[in-house]
């Protein structure tokens, strides 16, 4: 009995070193880990977020001198060079 009461004490033992152990992924070590996941993914979803601003404001620019174009062909009557301009009279 006295046996297993020792065998029973030197795994409890062993099992409380190693979850304590600084060296080979100790708690403190997966709490650690766990702040540095979390800063990461929110470095991720800021610079996603930056990503998704700075590719609207590509899509604004390539549309925007379409837009452009179009309201100063509507508001002005402007053409460009190559273009021939037609007014229809009612």
């Amino acid at each position: 009995m006295k046996f297993l009461l020792v065998i029973i004490v030197l795994l409890i033992a062993h099992f409380q070193y190693r979850l304590w152990d600084p060296i080979n992924g100790s708690l403190a070590q997966l709490h650690s880990r766990e702040q540095e996941l979390a800063e990461l993914k929110k470095e991720v979803e800021e610079k996603k977020q930056r990503n998704e601003a700075l590719y609207a404001e590509v899509e604004d620019l390539r549309k925007g001198q379409e837009a452009l174009e179009e309201r100063a062909r509507d508001e002005l009557g402007m053409i460009r060079a190559d273009e021939t301009f037609f007014q229809v009279l009612e």
